[in-house]
């Protein structure tokens, strides 16, 4: 938006972070005309997808492919090329982005290597942001897109013992020769998410180590890439689609079940191959995908250990009275959700677990959106771009909240219905359903238009941010 009277008309707004997210929340403010500014702490866009990212956020190894198709991947409103393969590189993804931040034009509103490093509320409702430079600037909404996959969680507490051999967080992984040198080495990887089975594939070959443990704490579903020719998500619309009708239809659990029957005719049950049973349905707990996993474990690459229940020395011992002599451990222990721009009082998440309405806003702060901060089944991109469109909607007064009374009541309504479906741990606190939470997403934004259309679609959030800055400076 131009300056002078035209940058009064709306809400002047803040983006924290460029990745994939925060670029999503980018084109839809754009599309809509409101003025805004992304900082961004690395050199380019792309956030986690950026391979050795020089803000040391990336969690990105070598190696690394999307685990969910290209297709079901991609913005609604920008494919991925058709020549990308079904599960794009790392490499694609981060071309892919740039792509996409160039083709709707709004590459100028980012400041690069800037990072936000405070961001304070103030009486008036308008938000102060502290910039690295140590320059404040004003803004009348913060949207924050800092992602959550880049402060490793270590285990707490750890095993009792002293391990004397290598100790990293997966977060820090690039190959097997960096940053550490595990070439011939003998490997103990504890966790099994899909970054511990893309580990421990990739380790388990014998050119690059002497063997390889996997450290398995409970049982979990194991999900193919492939399903015969189709992708594992074939049977899912685009998180920007409605769901099949069916699939609101029939119950979830019996939806799941009947995944989990295919599953298994196809490709075995975890047990069948020497893992842990499950002890929960499917659908409880976030599938691990790997469509390598059972074959290293056939061919005796990969051996299943149980829980670590001591150290001493480089001897690691298992909850099942065995042990290995090992040389490093890699923890695959997830991520914290922190947000080192704010205090505790504004936004926090002890132990990862943080309720939100639409798992978006705090209802105390009107002016406050944080966006893909979630655990999907699907990819992230389309997620944050269902959010943004609400976002742009409210900020433009097309769209708007119901009262804080009710948001607060809906949202522990929907944080409740996480913790009773989904196994309880910190990988589940903020999972969603894909099509079904972008669905509900897509009927509350027309829920909202009646309600603003009927109030006569006023601002809800005023554009006073660019006026005081004037103010200010006269």
């Amino acid at each position: 938006m131009a300056d002078g009277s035209a940058a009064f008309a709306l809400p002047r707004v803040c983006v924290i972070g460029a990745g994939s997210s925060g670029i999503a929340t980018c084109k839809q403010l754009h599309a809509a005309g409101i003025p805004f500014d992304c900082f961004e702490a690395s050199d380019r866009v792309g956030g986690n997808w950026v391979f050795q990212n020089r803000n040391g956020m990336s969690s990105a190894y070598r190696s690394l492919h999307i685990n969910t198709s290209r297709d079901k991947m991609a913005y609604s409103d920008f494919p991925m090329p058709a020549d990308y393969p079904d599960y794009p590189h790392h490499s694609h993804i981060a071309t892919y982005f740039d792509s996409y931040v160039d083709h709707f034009g709004f590459r100028d509103r980012i400041t690069f290597q800037c990072a936000v490093t405070w961001a304070k509320r103030r009486e008036d409702g308008i938000w102060e942001i502290t910039l690295e430079t140590g320059e404040k600037r004003l803004y009348d909404a913060l949207c924050v897109a800092n992602g959550h996959h880049w402060d490793p969680r270590w285990p707490e507490p750890k095993p009792p013992g002293h391990f004397t051999g290598l100790e990293m967080h997966s977060h820090y992984y690039i190959d097997p020769a960096t940053p550490h040198d595990l070439r011939g080495k003998k490997v103990v990887i504890v966790g099994f998410g899909n970054s511990a089975l893309d580990l421990a594939c990739e380790l388990g070959r014998r050119e690059n180590t002497d063997g390889v443990y996997l450290s398995v704490r409970r049982g979990y579903w194991v999900v193919p890439r492939y399903f015969g020719s189709d992708v594992l998500d074939f049977f899912n619309n685009h998180p920007s689609q409605d769901p099949p009708l069916m699939a609101r239809l029939l119950p979830g659990k019996m939806v799941a079940k009947a995944i989990e029957k295919k599953i298994a005719a196809v490709h075995g049950r975890p047990e069948d191959h020497g893992l842990p049973k499950p002890d929960h349905d499917f659908g409880a707990s976030h599938p691990a995908i790997s469509h390598e996993l059972y074959n290293r474990i056939g061919s005796g690459d990969v051996a299943i250990k149980p829980d670590i229940e001591r150290f001493d020395g480089k001897q690691v011992f298992f909850k099942d009275g065995t042990s290995v002599e090992a040389d490093a451990v890699i923890w695959c222990t997830g991520y914290k959700i922190t947000f080192p721009f704010f205090d505790s009082l504004t936004i926090d998440a002890p132990d990862n677990d943080i309720a939100l309405w639409k798992r978006m806003v705090d209802p105390r702060f009107d002016n406050l959106f944080m966006v893909a901060l979630v655990q999907p089944l699907c990819a992230m991109m389309p997620i944050a771009e269902e959010q943004s469109k609400l976002i742009a909607a409210y900020l433009t007064g097309r769209y708007a909240m119901p009262d804080a009374e009710t948001m607060a009541r809906e949202r522990d309504e929907m944080h409740q219905a996480v913790k009773s479906h989904y196994v309880a741990s910190a990988r589940h606190t903020i999972q969603i359903n894909c099509g079904e939470y972008a669905f509900d997403l897509r009927k509350e934004l027309k829920r909202g238009v009646k309600r603003a259309k009927a109030a006569g679609n006023p601002l809800p959030i005023q554009p006073r941010a660019a006026k005081v800055l004037r103010v200010a400076a006269e």
